[in-house]
C-alpha cells in the first residue's frame, strides 16, 4: 500500500489515494499512526472519489476515531490532488464529513506553495456544536474541572471546539488539563481544546489539544475557532494571524458573508510503502 507522509504546520498525516476505504480502517489508522511501530502521524487521510466534488476526504484520528473536518488535512490533500492527480484547475471542491469545502491553490508551476480554504460559517448555537449549554452563543462560559474553573467560548467548524483565553498560553499545563477538558460531560461528542493568548488586535498565540490525538503542533479548524472566539469576546478584529507551534495561519472571518477563510502552507515529507499484513 503506497502512501505519502504530509504535514501542515507540523500537523502530520498519512495520505492515501484509493477507490474506497478498506475494511478495518480504524484499526489500520491506529497501526499506521503509531510513532514507534507504524509510520507515525496525527491522522490517516483518504482521498476518495466523489459525486459531489472533485474528490472526497475521510480523516481517521490516531486513536481510530473519525474527524468530521481538519483544516490542515484539507490543505494537504488539496496539494496532493493538484500535484499528483490533476492540475486542471486551481479552485477545487472537496467533500468532507462536515460538507463541501471550496479550496484555492497558489501554485508555482506544478508545485503548490499555499492553499486558501473556505472553512464555511461557524456554528455558534450550543446544541448544534454540540455543548450542553442551551444558548445561541456560548461565550466565556464557566467550566469546572477537578476544582479548577475555566471560561470557554464554544465554536463548531464542522467539529467542536472550546476556546480558553489565558495570559500565557506557552506556560499553560495543557497535558494536565487537555484530556480532562476534552472528555468533560458538557461535550457529548468530546471537544478540541484551544488555549489562546491575545498578543494584539491582529495576532493570537495558540496551543491545541486535539480530540482523539492529544497536543499537536497546529490545528486549522482550531485556529478558525479561536479567531471567532476572539471576535465574539471583543479581543481582535476579523483578520488575524494565528501563531502556532508549527507555524502561522492567516484567518479572516469576513463580515459580508460570515464565512471564514484560512490560508497556509502544506508540505510533502516522504513517500513510503506499507508492507505489514494484518
Amino acid at each position: 500500500m503506497r502512501f505519502t507522509k504530509m504535514q501542515g504546520l507540523g500537523n502530520d498525516f498519512i495520505v492515501i489515494s484509493s477507490q474506497a476505504l478498506p475494511d478495518g480502517v480504524k484499526e489500520l489508522a491506529e497501526r499506521l499512526c503509531d510513532r514507534h511501530f507504524g509510520v507515525g502521524a496525527d491522522g490517516l487521510v483518504y482521498i476518495l472519489p466523489s459525486e459531489k466534488g472533485d474528490f472526497r476526504m475521510r480523516i481517521l484520528n490516531r486513536d481510530g476515531s473519525e474527524a468530521e473536518q481538519c483544516g490542515n488535512a484539507v490543505r494537504c490533500v488539496a496539494k496532493y490532488y493538484y500535484e499528483r492527480i490533476s492540475n486542471a484547475k486551481k479552485e477545487l471542491l472537496i467533500e468532507t464529513q462536515a460538507g463541501l469545502q471550496r479550496v484555492w491553490v497558489e501554485a508555482d508551476g506544478q508545485t503548490v506553495r499555499r492553499v486558501c480554504v473556505d472553512m464555511g460559517k461557524p456554528i455558534l448555537k450550543g446544541e448544534r456544536i454540540p455543548v450542553k449549554v442551551n444558548e445561541s452563543q456560548v461565550v466565556a462560559h464557566p467550566i469546572e474541572v477537578e476544582g479548577e474553573t475555566f471560561h470557554f467560548t464554544a465554536v463548531s467548524m464542522g467539529n467542536p471546539h472550546a476556546v480558553i483565553f489565558v495570559d500565557d498560553a506557552a506556560r499553560f499545563p495543557l497535558k494536565t488539563w487537555g484530556l480532562r477538558l476534552e472528555s468533560h460531560p458538557l461535550f457529548p461528542n468530546r471537544v478540541n481544546v484551544e488555549i489562546v493568548t491575545v498578543t494584539s488586535r491582529e495576532e493570537l498565540q495558540m496551543r491545541v489539544w486535539e480530540r482523539g490525538v492529544g497536543e499537536t503542533l497546529a490545528c486549522g479548524t482550531g485556529a478558525c475557532a479561536s479567531v471567532v472566539a476572539a471576535v465574539l469576546n471583543g479581543k481582535t478584529g476579523r483578520r488575524v494571524f494565528v501563531r502556532l507551534k508549527g507555524g502561522d495561519l492567516e484567518i479572516e472571518w469576513k463580515e459580508n458573508d460570515q464565512r471564514i477563510y484560512m490560508t497556509g502552507v502544506a508540505e510533502n515529507v516522504f513517500e513510503g510503502e506499507w508492507i505489514r499484513s494484518f
